[in-house]
Protein backbone atom coordinates (compact mmCIF):
# COMPACT_ATOMS: atom_id res chain seq x y z
CA UNK A 1 0.00 0.00 0.00
CA UNK A 2 1.55 3.28 -1.13
CA UNK A 3 1.65 6.57 0.71
CA UNK A 4 2.10 9.97 -0.94
CA UNK A 5 5.55 10.79 -2.30
CA UNK A 6 8.14 12.06 0.13
CA UNK A 7 8.15 15.85 0.26
CA UNK A 8 11.09 18.21 0.06
CA UNK A 9 12.03 17.97 3.77
CA UNK A 10 12.33 14.19 3.58
CA UNK A 11 14.28 14.36 0.32
CA UNK A 12 16.70 16.84 1.85
CA UNK A 13 17.16 14.62 4.87
CA UNK A 14 17.80 11.61 2.65
CA UNK A 15 20.46 13.48 0.69
CA UNK A 16 22.12 14.58 3.92
CA UNK A 17 22.02 11.04 5.20
CA UNK A 18 24.09 9.69 2.28
CA UNK A 19 26.65 12.45 2.71
CA UNK A 20 25.87 14.81 -0.16
CA UNK A 21 27.13 18.00 1.45
CA UNK A 22 25.63 21.25 0.23
CA UNK A 23 29.06 22.87 0.42
CA UNK A 24 30.37 20.74 -2.48
CA UNK A 25 29.94 22.04 -5.99
CA UNK A 26 29.10 19.74 -8.87
CA UNK A 27 32.73 19.41 -9.95
CA UNK A 28 33.97 18.60 -6.47
CA UNK A 29 31.24 16.00 -6.00
CA UNK A 30 32.23 14.32 -9.28
CA UNK A 31 35.94 14.45 -8.45
CA UNK A 32 35.81 12.94 -4.98
CA UNK A 33 33.99 9.86 -3.68
CA UNK A 34 31.15 10.43 -1.25
CA UNK A 35 32.17 10.14 2.39
CA UNK A 36 31.06 7.14 4.42
CA UNK A 37 27.35 7.62 5.25
CA UNK A 38 26.77 8.94 8.75
CA UNK A 39 23.20 8.16 9.73
CA UNK A 40 21.68 10.51 12.29
CA UNK A 41 21.29 9.11 15.79
CA UNK A 42 19.09 10.24 18.65
CA UNK A 43 20.85 12.99 20.57
CA UNK A 44 22.64 11.40 23.56
CA UNK A 45 22.62 14.75 25.40
CA UNK A 46 18.82 14.63 25.71
CA UNK A 47 17.87 12.45 28.70
CA UNK A 48 15.60 9.42 28.28
CA UNK A 49 14.77 6.78 30.85
CA UNK A 50 17.30 3.98 31.14
CA UNK A 51 17.63 2.13 27.82
CA UNK A 52 14.74 3.83 26.01
CA UNK A 53 16.85 5.91 23.62
CA UNK A 54 18.85 2.84 22.58
CA UNK A 55 15.65 0.80 22.17
CA UNK A 56 14.09 3.44 19.91
CA UNK A 57 17.28 3.83 17.89
CA UNK A 58 17.38 0.09 17.28
CA UNK A 59 13.79 0.20 15.99
CA UNK A 60 14.66 3.13 13.72
CA UNK A 61 17.81 1.43 12.38
CA UNK A 62 15.81 -1.69 11.56
CA UNK A 63 13.54 0.35 9.26
CA UNK A 64 16.04 2.81 7.82
CA UNK A 65 16.80 3.76 4.25
CA UNK A 66 19.93 5.46 5.59
CA UNK A 67 21.19 2.25 7.21
CA UNK A 68 20.08 0.24 4.19
CA UNK A 69 17.79 -2.03 6.20
CA UNK A 70 14.91 -1.07 3.89
CA UNK A 71 15.02 0.23 0.34
CA UNK A 72 13.79 3.73 -0.56
CA UNK A 73 10.13 3.75 -1.51
CA UNK A 74 8.94 1.33 1.17
CA UNK A 75 7.50 4.31 3.04
CA UNK A 76 7.82 3.25 6.65
CA UNK A 77 5.61 5.26 9.00
CA UNK A 78 5.62 6.38 12.65
CA UNK A 79 2.43 7.62 14.36
CA UNK A 80 2.31 10.01 17.32
CA UNK A 81 -0.46 11.23 19.55
CA UNK A 82 -0.06 14.98 20.14
CA UNK A 83 -1.24 16.26 23.54
CA UNK A 84 1.06 15.21 26.39
CA UNK A 85 2.98 12.99 23.94
CA UNK A 86 4.68 15.52 21.67
CA UNK A 87 3.96 18.50 23.91
CA UNK A 88 3.43 19.03 27.59
CA UNK A 89 -0.27 19.92 28.11
CA UNK A 90 -3.16 20.00 25.65
CA UNK A 91 -3.41 22.30 22.62
CA UNK A 92 -7.15 21.72 22.15
CA UNK A 93 -7.95 22.63 25.74
CA UNK A 94 -5.45 25.47 25.63
CA UNK A 95 -7.16 26.95 22.59
CA UNK A 96 -10.54 26.61 24.30
CA UNK A 97 -9.20 28.69 27.18
CA UNK A 98 -8.14 31.34 24.65
CA UNK A 99 -11.63 31.34 23.12
CA UNK A 100 -13.24 31.79 26.53
CA UNK A 101 -10.89 34.56 27.62
CA UNK A 102 -11.48 36.47 24.39
CA UNK A 103 -15.27 36.09 24.03
CA UNK A 104 -14.99 33.90 20.94
CA UNK A 105 -17.45 31.10 21.80
CA UNK A 106 -20.68 31.70 19.89
CA UNK A 107 -24.23 31.29 21.14
CA UNK A 108 -25.47 27.99 19.63
CA UNK A 109 -28.14 27.74 16.92
CA UNK A 110 -31.58 28.75 18.23
CA UNK A 111 -29.84 29.42 21.57
CA UNK A 112 -30.23 25.68 22.10
CA UNK A 113 -27.25 23.84 23.58
CA UNK A 114 -28.80 20.49 22.65
CA UNK A 115 -27.81 21.35 19.07
CA UNK A 116 -24.12 21.28 20.00
CA UNK A 117 -23.69 17.53 20.45
CA UNK A 118 -25.73 14.43 19.73
CA UNK A 119 -24.95 12.95 23.15
CA UNK A 120 -25.27 15.96 25.45
CA UNK A 121 -27.61 15.37 28.39
CA UNK A 122 -30.62 17.41 29.45
CA UNK A 123 -28.78 18.24 32.67
CA UNK A 124 -25.89 19.76 30.71
CA UNK A 125 -28.22 21.72 28.42
CA UNK A 126 -30.09 23.09 31.41
CA UNK A 127 -26.87 24.06 33.20
CA UNK A 128 -25.44 25.82 30.14
CA UNK A 129 -28.68 27.67 29.42
CA UNK A 130 -28.87 28.90 33.00
CA UNK A 131 -25.21 29.92 33.19
CA UNK A 132 -24.84 31.49 29.74
CA UNK A 133 -28.33 32.89 29.31
CA UNK A 134 -30.42 33.53 26.21
CA UNK A 135 -30.00 37.28 25.77
CA UNK A 136 -27.14 36.92 23.27
CA UNK A 137 -28.49 36.18 19.76
CA UNK A 138 -27.65 32.85 18.12
CA UNK A 139 -24.28 32.99 16.36
CA UNK A 140 -23.01 35.95 18.38
CA UNK A 141 -20.15 35.85 20.92
CA UNK A 142 -20.95 34.96 24.52
CA UNK A 143 -19.30 37.29 27.08
CA UNK A 144 -17.33 34.49 28.74
CA UNK A 145 -14.49 36.80 29.79
CA UNK A 146 -16.86 38.52 32.21
CA UNK A 147 -19.62 35.94 32.70
CA UNK A 148 -17.60 33.62 34.91
CA UNK A 149 -20.59 31.32 35.54
CA UNK A 150 -20.85 30.62 31.80
CA UNK A 151 -17.10 30.06 31.45
CA UNK A 152 -17.05 27.76 34.48
CA UNK A 153 -19.93 25.65 33.18
CA UNK A 154 -18.33 25.28 29.75
CA UNK A 155 -15.00 24.27 31.30
CA UNK A 156 -16.70 21.71 33.54
CA UNK A 157 -18.58 20.15 30.64
CA UNK A 158 -15.42 19.83 28.52
CA UNK A 159 -14.35 17.37 31.24
CA UNK A 160 -17.56 15.35 30.99
CA UNK A 161 -19.69 16.60 33.89
CA UNK A 162 -21.66 19.70 34.78
CA UNK A 163 -20.35 22.00 37.48
CA UNK A 164 -22.90 20.34 39.78
CA UNK A 165 -21.38 16.93 39.02
CA UNK A 166 -24.08 15.50 36.72
CA UNK A 167 -23.14 13.48 33.63
CA UNK A 168 -22.88 15.78 30.62
CA UNK A 169 -22.90 13.11 27.88
CA UNK A 170 -24.53 9.70 27.51
CA UNK A 171 -25.16 7.06 24.87
CA UNK A 172 -21.92 7.11 22.87
CA UNK A 173 -19.54 4.23 22.13
CA UNK A 174 -16.66 4.62 24.59
CA UNK A 175 -14.27 2.67 22.35
CA UNK A 176 -14.99 4.98 19.40
CA UNK A 177 -15.15 8.43 20.97
CA UNK A 178 -15.10 10.56 24.07
CA UNK A 179 -18.06 12.91 23.65
CA UNK A 180 -16.58 15.61 25.90
CA UNK A 181 -13.50 15.83 23.63
CA UNK A 182 -15.75 16.29 20.61
CA UNK A 183 -17.84 18.91 22.41
CA UNK A 184 -14.70 20.83 23.33
CA UNK A 185 -13.95 21.09 19.61
CA UNK A 186 -17.55 22.09 18.97
CA UNK A 187 -16.88 25.32 20.85
CA UNK A 188 -15.27 26.55 17.61
CA UNK A 189 -18.46 26.00 15.59
CA UNK A 190 -19.27 29.00 13.42
CA UNK A 191 -15.66 29.68 12.44
CA UNK A 192 -13.69 28.57 9.39
CA UNK A 193 -10.63 26.37 9.78
CA UNK A 194 -8.47 29.37 8.88
CA UNK A 195 -10.03 31.44 11.65
CA UNK A 196 -9.58 28.65 14.18
CA UNK A 197 -5.96 28.23 13.10
CA UNK A 198 -5.43 31.96 13.67
CA UNK A 199 -6.84 31.70 17.19
CA UNK A 200 -4.59 28.69 17.84
CA UNK A 201 -1.51 30.55 16.56
CA UNK A 202 -2.22 33.55 18.78
CA UNK A 203 -2.68 31.29 21.81
CA UNK A 204 0.48 29.38 20.87
CA UNK A 205 2.67 32.48 21.12
CA UNK A 206 1.80 32.96 24.77
CA UNK A 207 1.87 29.30 25.74
CA UNK A 208 5.31 28.76 24.23
CA UNK A 209 6.74 31.88 25.88
CA UNK A 210 5.44 31.18 29.37
CA UNK A 211 7.71 29.24 31.74
CA UNK A 212 7.01 25.72 32.94
CA UNK A 213 4.44 25.72 35.73
CA UNK A 214 2.63 28.88 34.59
CA UNK A 215 -1.10 28.97 35.33
CA UNK A 216 -4.03 31.17 34.36
CA UNK A 217 -7.53 31.77 35.68
CA UNK A 218 -10.39 31.32 33.21
CA UNK A 219 -13.77 32.01 34.74
CA UNK A 220 -12.91 31.04 38.29
CA UNK A 221 -10.95 27.94 37.27
CA UNK A 222 -7.17 27.72 37.46
CA UNK A 223 -5.54 25.86 34.56
CA UNK A 224 -2.17 25.59 32.82
CA UNK A 225 -0.76 28.58 30.94
CA UNK A 226 2.15 26.96 29.08
CA UNK A 227 2.53 24.37 26.34
CA UNK A 228 6.04 23.26 25.38
CA UNK A 229 7.24 20.76 22.77
CA UNK A 230 9.33 18.00 24.33
CA UNK A 231 12.90 18.35 22.95
CA UNK A 232 13.31 14.56 23.00
CA UNK A 233 10.27 14.08 20.78
CA UNK A 234 11.37 16.82 18.37
CA UNK A 235 14.72 15.05 18.10
CA UNK A 236 12.98 11.68 17.61
CA UNK A 237 10.87 13.11 14.79
CA UNK A 238 13.92 14.60 13.07
CA UNK A 239 15.81 11.32 13.39
CA UNK A 240 12.91 9.37 11.89
CA UNK A 241 12.84 11.72 8.91
CA UNK A 242 16.60 11.35 8.39
CA UNK A 243 16.12 7.57 8.21
CA UNK A 244 13.30 7.79 5.65
CA UNK A 245 10.50 7.04 8.15
CA UNK A 246 7.53 9.36 7.71
CA UNK A 247 6.16 10.79 10.99
CA UNK A 248 2.42 11.44 11.34
CA UNK A 249 0.24 12.85 14.11
CA UNK A 250 -3.16 11.33 14.93
CA UNK A 251 -4.73 13.47 17.66
CA UNK A 252 -8.00 13.84 19.54
CA UNK A 253 -7.69 17.64 19.33
CA UNK A 254 -9.29 19.51 16.40
CA UNK A 255 -7.18 19.22 13.27
CA UNK A 256 -6.72 22.96 12.49
CA UNK A 257 -5.36 23.51 16.02
CA UNK A 258 -2.84 20.66 15.81
CA UNK A 259 -1.74 21.85 12.36
CA UNK A 260 -0.96 25.26 13.86
CA UNK A 261 1.46 23.57 16.27
CA UNK A 262 2.82 20.71 14.13
CA UNK A 263 5.84 22.45 12.52
CA UNK A 264 7.23 23.32 15.97
CA UNK A 265 7.92 19.62 16.49
CA UNK A 266 9.08 18.83 12.95
CA UNK A 267 5.85 17.51 11.45
CA UNK A 268 4.46 18.72 8.13
CA UNK A 269 0.84 19.91 8.21
CA UNK A 270 -0.20 17.37 5.55
CA UNK A 271 0.75 14.62 7.98
CA UNK A 272 -1.67 15.68 10.72
CA UNK A 273 -4.95 13.92 11.49
CA UNK A 274 -7.07 15.58 14.16
CA UNK A 275 -10.77 15.49 14.90
CA UNK A 276 -12.42 16.38 11.60
CA UNK A 277 -15.66 18.36 11.70
CA UNK A 278 -18.13 19.03 8.92
CA UNK A 279 -18.58 22.54 7.51
CA UNK A 280 -21.42 24.56 6.02
CA UNK A 281 -21.43 26.03 2.51
CA UNK A 282 -19.51 29.06 3.73
CA UNK A 283 -16.75 26.88 5.12
CA UNK A 284 -17.74 27.35 8.75
CA UNK A 285 -17.45 24.46 11.18
CA UNK A 286 -20.73 22.89 12.31
CA UNK A 287 -21.52 20.56 15.23
CA UNK A 288 -21.07 17.28 13.34
CA UNK A 289 -18.20 14.95 12.48
CA UNK A 290 -16.72 13.31 9.43
CA UNK A 291 -17.11 9.54 9.49
CA UNK A 292 -14.66 6.65 9.53
CA UNK A 293 -14.81 2.88 9.17
CA UNK A 294 -18.02 2.91 7.14
CA UNK A 295 -19.77 5.28 9.57
CA UNK A 296 -21.30 8.11 7.50
CA UNK A 297 -20.47 11.79 7.80
CA UNK A 298 -22.78 13.45 10.29
CA UNK A 299 -23.58 10.29 12.25
CA UNK A 300 -21.18 11.56 14.95
CA UNK A 301 -20.40 8.02 16.06
CA UNK A 302 -16.62 7.71 15.73
CA UNK A 303 -13.56 9.87 16.10
CA UNK A 304 -9.90 9.65 17.17
CA UNK A 305 -10.39 7.70 20.40
CA UNK A 306 -9.18 4.16 21.29
CA UNK A 307 -10.42 1.89 18.46
CA UNK A 308 -11.65 4.99 16.62
CA UNK A 309 -8.08 6.26 16.60
CA UNK A 310 -6.99 3.07 14.87
CA UNK A 311 -9.77 3.69 12.35
CA UNK A 312 -8.57 7.21 11.56
CA UNK A 313 -4.95 6.00 11.43
CA UNK A 314 -5.84 3.33 8.91
CA UNK A 315 -8.19 5.52 6.89
CA UNK A 316 -6.25 8.79 6.76
CA UNK A 317 -2.66 7.53 6.87
CA UNK A 318 -2.85 4.19 5.05
CA UNK A 319 -5.84 4.83 2.79
CA UNK A 320 -7.99 1.92 4.01
CA UNK A 321 -11.67 2.36 3.15
CA UNK A 322 -14.88 1.24 4.84
CA UNK A 323 -15.17 -1.18 7.75
CA UNK A 324 -11.68 -2.56 7.09
CA UNK A 325 -10.28 0.60 8.68
CA UNK A 326 -11.53 -0.64 12.06
CA UNK A 327 -9.45 -3.82 11.82
CA UNK A 328 -5.79 -4.33 12.61
CA UNK A 329 -3.79 -4.29 9.38
CA UNK A 330 -1.17 -6.90 8.49
CA UNK A 331 2.20 -6.16 10.09
CA UNK A 332 3.88 -5.07 6.85
CA UNK A 333 1.20 -2.39 6.39
CA UNK A 334 1.27 -0.90 9.91
CA UNK A 335 3.30 1.82 11.62
CA UNK A 336 6.73 0.75 12.81
CA UNK A 337 6.55 3.09 15.81
CA UNK A 338 3.62 4.43 17.82
CA UNK A 339 3.72 6.90 20.69
CA UNK A 340 1.03 7.99 23.14
CA UNK A 341 0.21 8.80 26.75
CA UNK A 342 -3.41 7.86 27.46
CA UNK A 343 -6.24 5.40 26.98
CA UNK A 344 -7.22 7.18 23.76
CA UNK A 345 -3.92 5.95 22.26
CA UNK A 346 -3.86 2.37 23.46
CA UNK A 347 -5.04 0.64 20.26
CA UNK A 348 -2.94 2.45 17.66
CA UNK A 349 0.19 2.38 19.84
CA UNK A 350 -0.33 -1.37 20.40
CA UNK A 351 -0.52 -1.79 16.61
CA UNK A 352 3.09 -0.60 16.11
CA UNK A 353 5.35 -3.38 14.89
CA UNK A 354 8.75 -2.40 16.32
CA UNK A 355 8.33 0.18 19.10
CA UNK A 356 5.38 1.29 21.23
CA UNK A 357 6.37 4.32 23.29
CA UNK A 358 4.33 5.16 26.39
CA UNK A 359 4.73 8.55 28.04
CA UNK A 360 3.78 7.73 31.62
CA UNK A 361 0.81 9.77 32.89
CA UNK A 362 -0.47 6.95 35.13
CA UNK A 363 -3.43 6.09 32.84
CA UNK A 364 -4.40 2.54 33.91
CA UNK A 365 -5.47 0.71 30.73
CA UNK A 366 -2.63 2.21 28.73
CA UNK A 367 0.00 1.49 31.38
CA UNK A 368 -1.25 -2.07 31.95
CA UNK A 369 -0.46 -2.82 28.32
CA UNK A 370 2.82 -0.91 28.40
CA UNK A 371 4.19 -2.69 31.47
CA UNK A 372 2.98 -6.08 30.26
CA UNK A 373 4.88 -5.65 26.98
CA UNK A 374 7.93 -3.78 28.33
CA UNK A 375 11.07 -4.49 26.32
CA UNK A 376 13.17 -4.95 29.45
CA UNK A 377 11.16 -8.07 30.31
CA UNK A 378 13.03 -9.97 27.65
CA UNK A 379 12.64 -11.25 24.13
CA UNK A 380 9.58 -10.03 22.25
CA UNK A 381 8.85 -6.92 24.32
CA UNK A 382 8.02 -3.98 22.05
CA UNK A 383 6.94 -1.36 24.60
CA UNK A 384 9.12 1.36 26.10
CA UNK A 385 8.01 3.61 28.96
CA UNK A 386 9.32 7.07 29.70
CA UNK A 387 8.23 9.56 32.37
CA UNK A 388 6.94 12.88 31.08
CA UNK A 389 9.96 14.93 30.04
CA UNK A 390 8.52 18.02 31.76
CA UNK A 391 7.06 17.83 35.27
CA UNK A 392 7.07 14.01 35.45
CA UNK A 393 4.63 12.35 37.82
CA UNK A 394 5.77 10.54 40.97
CA UNK A 395 5.39 6.79 41.22
CA UNK A 396 1.81 5.61 41.40
CA UNK A 397 1.44 4.45 45.02
CA UNK A 398 -0.58 1.30 44.21
CA UNK A 399 -0.39 -1.16 41.29
CA UNK A 400 -2.56 -0.70 38.22
CA UNK A 401 -5.62 -2.93 38.69
CA UNK A 402 -5.60 -4.45 35.20
CA UNK A 403 -8.57 -6.73 35.92
CA UNK A 404 -10.84 -3.66 35.91
CA UNK A 405 -8.80 -1.04 33.99
CA UNK A 406 -10.21 -1.78 30.53
CA UNK A 407 -12.87 0.26 28.73
CA UNK A 408 -16.01 -1.35 27.27
CA UNK A 409 -18.16 0.15 24.55
CA UNK A 410 -20.74 1.31 27.10
CA UNK A 411 -18.09 2.72 29.42
CA UNK A 412 -18.11 -0.01 32.07
CA UNK A 413 -14.80 -1.28 33.49
CA UNK A 414 -13.47 -4.57 32.14
CA UNK A 415 -10.30 -6.67 32.25
CA UNK A 416 -7.37 -5.66 30.06
CA UNK A 417 -6.67 -8.76 27.99
CA UNK A 418 -3.77 -9.99 25.91
CA UNK A 419 -4.23 -11.17 22.33
CA UNK A 420 -4.69 -14.76 23.59
CA UNK A 421 -7.54 -13.68 25.88
CA UNK A 422 -5.63 -13.93 29.16
CA UNK A 423 -6.02 -11.09 31.64
CA UNK A 424 -2.98 -8.92 32.24
CA UNK A 425 -2.01 -9.17 35.93
CA UNK A 426 -1.77 -6.06 38.08
CA UNK A 427 1.27 -3.97 37.20
CA UNK A 428 3.57 -2.01 39.53
CA UNK A 429 4.48 1.50 38.32
CA UNK A 430 8.27 1.21 38.14
CA UNK A 431 9.15 3.90 35.54
CA UNK A 432 8.71 7.31 37.10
Amino acid sequence: MRLRRLGAPLLAAALACVGLGAALGAGEADAAPAPTPQCRQLDPSLPWHDGVREFLQKAIDANSTCMGTVVPGQNKVAIFDWDNTVVKNDVGRGTNMYLLKNDLVLQPPNKDWSRTNRFITKAAVKALTKACGTKVPAGKPLPTSTNTACADEIIAITSGKTKAGEEAFKGFDHRWMEASFVWGGNLAAGYTDAQLATFAQKAKVGYEANPVGSTQVVGTSTTFDYIHVYPQIRDLVGTLVAHGITPWVVSASPEPIVKAWAPSAGFTVDHVVGIRYLHDRKGRQIHHLKGCGGQPDGADTITNYIDGKRCWTNQAVFGVKGKKALKRLPADQRQVLGAGDSVTDVTFVKDATHASLAINRNVPEFMCRAYDGLFSKGKGGTWAINPMFIEPLPQRPTPYQCSTAGTTRNGDPAPVRRADGSIIPDQVDSVF
